[in-house]
């Protein structure tokens, strides 16, 4: 394996590639569309590769929009809770399909959009979710969520101008979720679909998790399709790309206080900011549970906040400074949300191509830094 300079995100293409022909089988089997949410994966050196199994991206916002436009070049789906009125001008620019949040936002400005050419979409919050991870904190339809116009007002709603119902209500979701909420739509919105041409059923949909049974959502979006005659939309994100990369980091200082602590040049606050919002605790290659192997550690960042802590782990041998470790399943919601907290580097970017070959596509330093704080 190429040496890396550490800490460094690392694409593996050829698995990538398996996740997508997952993705593909569904487009094709069941006759839907397949976007890649950017807000969870966004490398554009790997778009080309990803670009020949889906129809497009999903933006959160007009950022992600530009980027879908310029490096996919496909469809440009972008749902945001709130847009100004530029803000929606400048997207119809973009984006072919603009997603409202509310009747609200919808009245002021959907005309904008549609006078543009874009399909409108309007997200609903269908009361339905089986999202488990991190609580609330992960569940769009959690009480008092901002996401989606809640059932009550939609008999209000102008339908005649929304082309897209829009749900998104899952997270880590395995097969049962999927098509528990596309058989919940079914029955609780049907008045709503027969007047639109699309439903776009979100994101959440762990596609290519173990475990989840690709046969019975081809199942259920075939039937919902029959009974509605609309088109079907996902927009998976980590369901594209879950175990398909690692974070490789070293080991910069071994401590003790209470237990044996192993500072990294990786860090919970800085580079894998879920481990501390969902939470929970990556596997590391060649470790144990603590206790499980002779030797156990408490992996923790060099940033000064006391809490940037990663985890417990063990391993047959004892950890020394300069011994590399390799964080598995990092390429969702990861290197997305870095940020330099302390001046603490941002983690490169890598991508392992099907021939073996190694390619770093990023060079972050000081420069990187500096720019983030403005002139």
């Amino acid at each position: 394996m190429t040496k890396l300079n550490t800490p460094c995100f690392v694409l593996d293409t050829a698995r990538l590639r398996k996740n997508l022909e997952t993705a593909n089988r569904v487009r094709g089997e069941a006759g839907c569309k397949v976007l890649l949410a950017t807000k969870a994966f966004a490398m554009p050196a790997a778009f080309p590769l990803m670009r020949d199994y889906l129809d497009g991206t999903t933006a959160s916002g007009e950022h992600e929009a530009i980027m879908g436009h310029e490096e996919f070049g496909k469809e440009v789906h972008v749902y945001s809770p709130a847009y100004t009125e530029d803000e929606v001008r400048r997207l119809t620019k973009v984006a072919q399909h603009i997603y409202f949040n509310s009747a609200e936002q919808l009245a002021r400005f959907g005309d904008i959009a549609r006078d543009a050419g874009c399909h409108v979409g309007l997200r609903v919050n269908p009361g339905y979710s089986n999202a488990t991870l991190g609580g609330d904190l992960y569940n769009p339809t959690a009480p008092t969520s901002r996401f989606g116009e809640v059932p009550e007002k939609l008999s209000s709603v102008d339908w005649s101008g929304v082309d897209i119902f829009h749900v998104h209500a899952l997270c880590e979701s395995l097969h049962e979720g999927s098509v528990g909420l596309i058989e919940y739509v079914s029955e609780h919105f049907a008045p709503y679909i027969a007047q639109v041409k699309a439903v776009n059923f979100g994101g959440g949909h762990f596609l290519n998790k173990p475990g989840y049974n690709v046969d019975k959502l081809i199942t259920a979006i075939k039937a919902f399709r029959a009974r509605f005659g609309v088109e079907v939309i996902l927009e998976p994100g980590a369901g594209l790309v879950v175990n398909t990369g690692e974070l490789h980091a070293t080991v910069l200082a071994l401590h003790w206080n209470a237990m044996d602590l192993a500072i990294l040049d990786a860090s919970a606050s800085t580079h894998m900011p879920d481990v501390l919002e969902v939470p929970y605790r990556p596997d590391v290659i060649g470790a144990g549970q603590p206790g499980e192997h002779p030797n156990t550690y408490r992996f923790g960042g060099k940033t000064c906040m006391t809490g940037d802590i990663i985890g417990d782990y063990s391993f047959e041998k004892p950890l020394a400074p300069g011994d590399e470790l390799i964080f598995t399943d990092q390429m969702h919601y990861a290197f997305v949300k870095t940020n330099t907290f302390n001046g603490t580097p941002l983690a490169n970017l890598a991508i392992r191509w099907e021939d073996g070959r190694v390619e770093m596509i990023s060079d972050f330093g000081y420069d990187e830094f500096r720019r983030r704080l403005g002139r």
